[in-house]
């Protein structure tokens, strides 16, 4: 067989992998849907027996306790999962998330996704309707009202809902990490983690830390890098050299690359850039996906000093003029140190035309804020993705 044949077959089996690919997407979006559904409408059932004092608390144990002994297989239904599913009803029903939602994104997140159940008298199994506008429900022996369920939700999976509920103080952080696990396809644990780290206040807080040049090449950067990067799965001592950190960083890649941003795919450490008669080594190399730019990540042990910034953008000319390809955008520069002064940062960033910018490492958590401004930021970009 000629190496056309074999081009064109490999061409033909991977658009056969694509289709095999796209269904089981769509299967998992299904079920994930269903799963969603079924949530909401027990959660509606329970919460609205529980508001008119036809059932007490005690009713909850009883179904969780009738559902595991008259139906085995039907997992799931421990009294603690149903009243998660009452909240996950009640906080997504309510009017100040859907104002919420409404003011970030726009109504279409609001209400989409029926969130009707029509059950037979003589089956076990509900039957949902997917469509995208309601329908009326056929009269059946229980007929919950007509109600959509916010098509936000379906961004991701009923588990995560449950973390963003328990762990979020207010209904834009909860926007915030239902799409931020949406885009970055977070699982539990990863979900978990970008909470205890607070990436909403790491990303959407003001960016003086970016340059000019950073924010020209790439206007979303703002929303896309954070500003304080949490290293607390390194056990750093209080006093470490730049080595102990950039082995620890990278014995620990996949952490850090979940700290830094799934796009991130980390490529080097020490990556020889040869100028003239030198050889100089970036410490980090990574490319990032999205943005299609390759990214030196530079790390000190000290507070920053606006003399890094230099050394940070000779690496970036060496990278754009004999690293970088044809395709890819301008080298983007970080400087990861453990402090920077504020004032500092923003003169030495006010004139530089390099796309670079100064992030901060801590070794513990710090306080969490809100930052309403740049969640709508966040959103836009979200939107334009769609």
């Amino acid at each position: 067989m000629s190496n056309n044949n074999i081009i064109i077959l490999e061409k033909q089996f991977g658009e056969v992998v694509d289709i095999i690919l796209q269904h089981k997407s769509n299967a998992s979006r299904t079920i994930n849907r269903e799963l969603l559904l079924s949530a909401w409408n027990v959660g509606k059932y329970v919460s609205t027996k529980l508001k008119s004092e036809e059932w007490g608390n005690k009713v909850v144990s009883q179904l969780s306790e009738y559902i595991r002994s008259q139906y085995p297989d039907i997992k799931g239904y421990s009294k603690r999962s149903i009243y998660n599913m009452i909240m996950f009803y009640e906080e997504y029903s309510s009017e100040t998330f859907n104002a919420t939602v409404e003011k970030y994104l726009n109504s279409d997140f609001v209400q989409s996704v029926p969130a009707q159940i029509e059950v037979q008298s003589n089956t076990s199994a509900s039957n949902y309707k997917q469509n995208v506008i309601v329908q009326s429900v056929p009269a059946q022996i229980i007929q919950i009202p007509s109600e959509q369920i916010p098509k936000i939700l379906e961004l991701t999976t009923l588990t995560n809902h449950i973390e963003i509920l328990c762990r979020c103080k207010n209904n834009e952080e909860r926007l915030f990490y239902i799409l931020y696990a949406n885009k970055e396809h977070l699982a539990s644990r990863e979900l978990q983690r970008c909470i205890t780290n607070q990436t909403y206040s790491a990303l959407l807080s003001s960016k003086n830390n970016m340059s000019k040049g950073l924010l020209e090449a790439y206007p979303n950067a703002p929303i896309m890098f954070k500003d304080t990067l949490f290293v607390d799965f390194l056990n750093l001592p209080q006093k470490h050299n730049e080595s102990k950190l950039k082995n620890s960083l990278i014995e620990n890649m996949k952490q850090f690359i979940l700290e830094l941003g799934k796009d991130f795919i980390f490529m080097d450490q020490e990556y020889k850039l040869n100028v003239g008669a030198s050889t100089y080594k970036a410490d980090l190399l990574f490319y990032h996906r999205g943005l299609q730019a390759l990214v030196a990540v530079e790390l000190k042990k000290t507070k920053f000093h606006p003399r890094d910034l230099g050394q940070l953008e000779f690496y970036l000319e060496a990278l754009d003029r004999d690293i970088k390809r044809s395709n890819e955008n301008p080298s983007i520069g970080i400087i990861l140190c453990p402090e920077a002064d504020k004032v500092v940062v923003e003169y030495a960033m006010s004139r530089s035309m390099s796309p670079t910018m100064i992030a901060e490492y801590k070794r513990i958590l710090i306080p969490q804020e809100c930052m309403q401004k740049q969640l709508n930021e966040f959103c836009n970009l979200f939107l334009n993705k769609k």
